[in-house]
This record gives structure tokens, sequence and C-alpha cells, in this order.
């Protein structure tokens, strides 16, 4: 029986510990998920995880990548979905938003995510959004749609807005009603942005 190539055998083992320890961060939380049983639950040792992930956080870390990674495709076909650029901007924008309902996201992304690894401007993640964010504004600004004079300085404050409701909504007590509100205070938000040539709803 052929031997597996390493790098294969390296990606089978990083997604095992990442595919456990995404089920246990999403289910008990972080502090109370145990090293020792998902690794367990992976068929895999402690030290497998620290020399794939350097420890508990690194592997937090990569789990995120990945969830981040998930909710970008399904924010992407949901703008794809309209017809209109300015409505599919609008819908992507306001599922990201109501994935804050979401229990996993809220748990590891929105709750335990910045307890352990700080504030989410920072993490690595929020480059790609900006970018993803201002390449939006500046084809809808192309397009007579939008009335956007400096795309990344827009981008900023969209992504700014939409991550603080996101937090908003997964600490609160109500989190379904606070989502009804964040939801309609942003797209109030956005419609300033639409050119003032285009039909209002």
């Amino acid at each position: 029986m052929a031997h597996k190539p390493r790098s294969e055998m390296i990606a089978e083992t990083r997604a095992k510990l990442v595919a456990a320890a995404r089920h246990a961060f999403g289910t008990v939380g972080y502090a109370a998920a145990s090293m020792d049983d998902f690794t367990a639950e992976a068929g895999l040792t402690r030290g497998a995880l620290y020399h794939h992930f350097g420890g508990k956080e690194g592997l937090l870390q990569a789990v995120i990548a990945e969830v981040d990674a998930e909710m970008s495709e399904r924010l992407n076909v949901i703008s794809a979905s309209y017809a209109d650029p300015w409505e599919g901007f609008v819908a992507e924008c306001v599922a990201y938003i109501e994935m804050a309902l979401e229990p996993e996201i809220q748990r590891i992304m929105l709750l335990d995510g910045p307890a352990v690894l700080g504030d989410p401007y920072n993490w690595p993640n929020q480059t790609g959004c900006i970018r993803s964010l201002s390449q939006s504004l500046t084809r809808l600004a192309q397009a007579g749609l939008a009335d956007v004079a400096d795309p990344e300085a827009t981008a900023r404050m969209i992504n700014g807005a939409s991550l603080h409701a996101s937090l908003w909504i997964a600490n609160a007590d109500d989190p379904a009603a606070v989502s009804k509100r964040a939801v309609a205070a942003f797209k109030r938000l956005l419609e300033g942005l639409r050119t003032q040539s285009r039909d209002r709803l």
C-alpha cells in the first residue's frame, strides 16, 4: 500500500484538528473546550496540536479563518443572486449582520474570538474585507449606482458599522430584537450612498 505524500498527511492532520476544535469551540466555547478531548476526538495527540498550531490560541485562529472563508462564500452567493447590483450589495451587508444570530458564528467569531484574540479590527481577515468592500463600492460608483468619493474610506466606515452591529447583537440579552434594530438602522445608513437619480423605494 502506497504511503500518502507528507504534504497530504499534514493537511489531513490539520483539517482533523480544526474540525474537532471547531465543534468544541462552537458548542461549549473556547474556555471550556478541552484540548485533550478534541485531540482525542480527532485521533491525535496534544503534541500534534502544538506542532501544527502552537497551541489552543493558534487553533482558534485557524478555526476563525475557516469560518470567515465560509461566511465570505455565502455572502458572495447572496450578492450574485440579485440582478440589481445595489440590491445585491445591501443584501450582502445585511446578511453579514444577520449571521450574528447563528450560534456557531456568534460564539466563535463574535464572543470568544475577540475575548481571546483582541479587537477584530486587527485580525488578518479584515484586510480582505476592506478590499472586497472597496471593490464593490468602486463598481457601484462606476455604474452610477452609488455616490462614493473615496471607496476605501467608505468601505472602512461600512465595515466598522457592520462589525459593531454584529458585536452588539452577539452580546445582547435579546439578539433577535437587536438584530432587527441594527438591520433597519444599517439600511438607512446605506441608503445615503445611493445616487440621487435613483428611484427611491
